[in-house]
């Protein structure tokens, strides 16, 4: 038999230090700048929700009116939640919901306010004793992703 001393190298294989950092490094430049990006985009989804809740509620609150002699009094949120079951009237569980819906003192106009549960930024729709209708936000986060405070 042949005896070959046997030689201390031996192939390692591996990542060193160094290597395992700068791939950390990367993956945290990457996250830091795609996180910003996912909450505006999230900012943006709760906010149309709140304006297609103040759409739907002002659909409600017509076919209300064409029940009650094309008059809105009476009009609040769980009234157009009876005509409209997608209109929601309670935070918890959805993006957004109405706050409030009121009749204008004549009784031939009203006033609906849509509310996105993050960030809280507020949607109105309102139409006016003259059918004219003005839709307005108020933007309560910074960034302002789906209000531009001001009209929608």
């Amino acid at each position: 038999m042949h005896n070959q001393p046997h030689s201390g190298a031996r192939e390692e294989w591996g990542f060193t230090l160094i290597e395992i950092l700068v791939v950390i490094l990367i993956i945290g430049i990457l996250a830091a700048i795609a996180i910003p990006s996912f909450l505006v985009q999230t900012t943006k989804a709760t906010d149309a929700s709140a304006k297609e809740q103040a759409r739907t509620g002002a659909l409600a609150a017509e076919t209300y009116a064409a029940d009650h002699s094309d008059s809105y009094t009476g009009l609040e949120p769980g009234v157009l939640h009876e005509y409209e079951n997608a209109v929601r009237t309670a935070a918890g569980g959805g993006n957004a919901y109405v706050s409030v819906a009121e009749a204008k003192e004549s009784g031939h106009g009203y006033v609906i306010i849509a509310v996105a549960a993050t960030p809280n930024d507020t949607f109105t729709y309102t139409k006016k004793e003259d059918g004219e209708v003005l839709r307005t936000c108020k933007a309560e986060s910074a960034n302002e992703a789906g209000c531009h405070t001001g009209k929608w």
